[in-house]
């Protein structure tokens, strides 16, 4: 299981607030395919969120840490029925480590700003 700095963890609540539930678990419980469903989706997606429906409350937390050592991803947030999950995308971190960032030019607001550049340039020379 991933541990979360505080503030990662805050930004990654703030960022989970608008995210509508895209699992559900309920009657069966955390069955292989719904341990597969969630795999895909932490992939997909990164940061999700989980509904549980007629869990126990002593039972969420244990299907909580369950969820995240099998799928070694960082629990987020745990209010109620719902439960947040994140894993970085191991695609997502490579590409982003290995792209250098690259600065371009500003294009000119308006024509008048163009002009104006324009004419710097030939003064230089």
């Amino acid at each position: 299981m991933t541990e979360l700095a505080p503030t990662q963890r805050r930004t990654l609540r703030a960022a989970a607030h608008h995210l509508n539930p895209v699992v559900s678990i309920s009657q069966k419980g955390l069955t292989p395919s719904v341990l597969a469903e969630i795999d895909r989706c932490l992939t997909a997606h990164e940061l999700i969120k989980l509904r549980l429906y007629g869990i126990e409350r002593e039972d969420r937390e244990a299907l909580f840490t369950e969820i995240c050592t099998a799928l070694k991803c960082a629990s987020v947030q745990h209010i109620g029925n719902l439960l947040v999950l994140w894993r970085e995308n191991p695609k997502d971190a490579a590409v982003q480590e290995s792209t250098p960032g690259r600065r371009r030019n500003a294009a000119p607001v308006t024509k008048k700003q163009a002009a104006a550049r324009l004419e710097a340039r030939t003064r230089k020379r």
